[in-house]
């Protein structure tokens, strides 16, 4: 049995490996990646690649679970934030949104993701299937679900909570820059949840009281 700090030195190194590898791929593509640069970029030896994770296919996998995975917690910790009793359901929403958008769509490893996706996914799909597995599909009905309580409880008017959940993830994340390596302001994060929530509202607010924001 493998000591303590021999256990911990195998995750460490294991760590920097899938991070080099994050970097490389999203740097070069998966077929551009090479094992040696990701050993390189990693400070290690190829064959500590090989018996940490192995080969270029199993180490791309093993970098999509790692960030689906990592963002599947960040959105559950998010969503426990939902304002499911709200007192201003536009200001709440707002606050919800910019939570949401900085944690789950604005972090480096979701950006990431989805350059990756948007390189690789339609030549290389099998490639995702992880990401399926823990993707935003995992997702949809925690986040529908908030909105058909709201509409329960009168705050909202809508038929069909999947549709609107879609929607406002949609909404909210239409006016975010998406530039490579661009860096996304508060100011920016705000605007786009204000605009996206005055949106949404129009559509699923109270008929009787128009959002103010």
């Amino acid at each position: 049995m493998r000591s303590p700090a021999v256990q911990k030195g195998n995750y460490n190194k294991r760590c920097a490996i899938i991070a080099a590898a994050t970097a490389v791929f999203v740097r070069d593509g998966y077929i551009g990646a090479s094992i040696d640069a990701i050993a390189e970029e990693a400070s290690v030896s190829r064959q500590t690649i090989y018996n940490q994770i192995g080969d270029k296919e199993k180490l791309f996998a093993e970098v999509v679970r790692g960030i689906t995975e990592q963002g599947s917690a960040r959105m559950a910790a998010t969503l426990a934030t939902f304002p499911d009793q709200p007192e201003d359901i536009g200001r709440e929403l707002v606050e919800f949104a910019v939570r949401l958008t900085r944690n789950c769509l604005c972090d480096d490893n979701s950006r990431a993701l989805r350059k990756l996706i948007e390189n690789e996914g339609s030549r290389y799909p099998e490639l995702f299937e992880t990401w399926k597995d823990y993707g935003p599909g995992k997702n949809w009905p925690a986040i529908s679900a908030r909105f058909a309580r709201l509409a329960r409880a009168g705050d909202i008017e809508l038929d069909d909570p999947d549709l609107a959940a879609r929607q406002f993830m949609a909404l909210i994340g239409a006016d975010l820059p998406n530039g490579p390596g661009e860096i996304v302001s508060d100011a920016q994060l705000e605007k786009a949840a204000r605009n996206g929530v005055k949106t949404f509202l129009r559509a699923y607010g109270k008929r009787e009281s128009a959002p103010a924001l």
